[in-house]
């Protein structure tokens, strides 16, 4: 498995291609085959498979073998990185905007003070 930073970084390569986003998309909630995602996306299963092999390779899918069919669902705990990542920055922001509103309020609350 890739270090944290290394998945992230290949997490959000993979990520960075509306493509392979609208494919998370389609197996978010089921396993879907190359096929059907291919018939989705008005694409070739060719073209399905390059996206799909990047995205497996950075932990964001997983492919199950039903006889002949390749079925893709998302993994949430390749997603896991990412968020993560993201969620480092929200402390800080909310705090700056916790602070942003606590200054507006007590400008409201000055006499004289007109409000917008």
């Amino acid at each position: 498995m890739a270090r944290p930073t290394e998945a992230v970084s290949e997490s959000l390569r993979a990520l960075s291609d509306p493509s392979r986003r609208r494919i998370l998309a389609l197996v978010r909630d089921q396993p879907v085959s190359v096929g059907e995602i291919a018939r989705q996306l008005d694409v070739s299963q060719q073209i399905v498979s390059h996206h799909l092999k990047v995205l497996r390779g950075s932990g964001l899918v997983s492919e199950e073998r039903l006889r002949t069919r390749h079925l893709f669902t998302v993994r949430t705990d390749g997603l896991a990185a990412v968020q993560d990542f993201l969620d480092q920055f929200w402390p800080t922001h909310l705090s700056a905007l916790k602070r942003a509103a606590e200054t507006e309020a007590r400008k409201r609350r000055k006499p004289g003070h007109a409000s917008a």
